[in-house]
């Protein structure tokens, strides 16, 4: 009996982890597909859907889905399928764009306050500390707020208030670099403090970059589209996810539940399928780390 104990238990712990392994590679397999949906839908819908996505026809308005109109119809009678793919890829645009500008922000400044040190290390820190109490939505509220709406004025928003977080975790890795044998010898050897970080240091914390970069995406898109819905952020008539939520309130309450319900699915369903493929690289790069959505 004592003999059998200790086998039952392992066979418990190794049916536990395959079963672990199992879920994960089912999470990153929808993610793929999902992603890849999200790409297809985004190249080929515009083309093969032969309606033009502007077309105002108040006599099809909130129609509900059917073969001709698979999302059925807004208020003006202009197809949903064709403006969600529309808004998906506005979306994606400022998204990418912001997560792209924020990253080379944030790891520049990691990048010098951990290589420098010193005063320059403990002033940069002190900045984004006080910019890290102010909340992300207040704060980007009022940096478009000072421009007209548009596409721009939303990703420097966006990226003037993300860059933080990439600028935390690139400053930690330097830190953690600066005492590798391969920098010390590097410093006996009479480089500079700037070629070291730009050399050594700065190569080795690009893949942690790059996963912050994606990382953001989702999240810049759901602040693009918050941003659209509060009427701050783009043109109303832009086809962006949140503008196309915004402009379904009415009809919400009206009983008319598709065009709130599919421009919801895609700002969900992408980004969360995003936040999946980022959380597996995660893993992949650090195994000891638990994928976290960095929101």
């Amino acid at each position: 009996m004592t003999c059998d104990a200790p086998a039952s238990r392992g066979t418990v712990w190794r049916s536990y982890g395959t079963k672990g392994r199992s879920t994960r590679t089912l999470r990153v397999r929808t993610s793929v597909v999902l992603v890849a949906a999200t790409v297809l839908a985004v190249l080929l819908v515009p083309p093969l859907v032969q309606l033009d996505q502007q077309a105002v026809d108040l006599a099809a308005k909130l129609l509900p889905p059917s073969w001709a109109h698979p999302f059925g119809t807004d208020d003006l009678g202009r197809d949903l399928l064709l403006r969600c793919v529309y808004g998906l890829r506005v979306s994606l645009l400022v998204g990418a764009a912001a997560a792209v500008t924020a990253t080379v922000v944030g790891t520049a400044v990691g990048a010098t306050a951990g290589a420098l040190g010193g005063w320059v290390d403990r002033g940069i820190m002190r900045v984004v500390d006080t910019v890290s109490s102010v909340p992300h939505l207040l704060l980007g509220i009022f940096i478009v707020a000072m421009f007209r709406p548009g596409v721009w004025p939303v990703i420097v928003s966006v990226a003037l208030t993300h860059w933080l977080s990439t600028a935390r975790i690139v400053r930690a890795e330097v830190l953690s670099l600066r005492s590798r044998p391969y920098v010390d010898a590097a410093v006996s050897g009479g480089a500079s403090r700037w070629r070291v970080a730009v050399r050594q240091l700065l190569p080795a914390v690009l893949p942690q970059a790059a996963l912050a970069a994606v990382l953001m995406v989702p999240h810049a898109m759901w602040h693009e589209s918050a941003l659209s819905f509060l009427g701050l952020g783009l043109p109303t008539h832009t086809a962006s996810l949140g503008t196309l939520i915004q402009s379904a309130r009415g009809s919400l309450l009206a009983g008319q539940w598709w065009p709130t319900l599919f421009p919801g699915l895609f700002v969900i369903v992408p980004t969360l399928a995003i936040a999946g493929l980022a959380g597996a690289w995660r893993e992949r790069i650090n195994p000891r780390r638990r994928s976290e959505l960095m929101l």
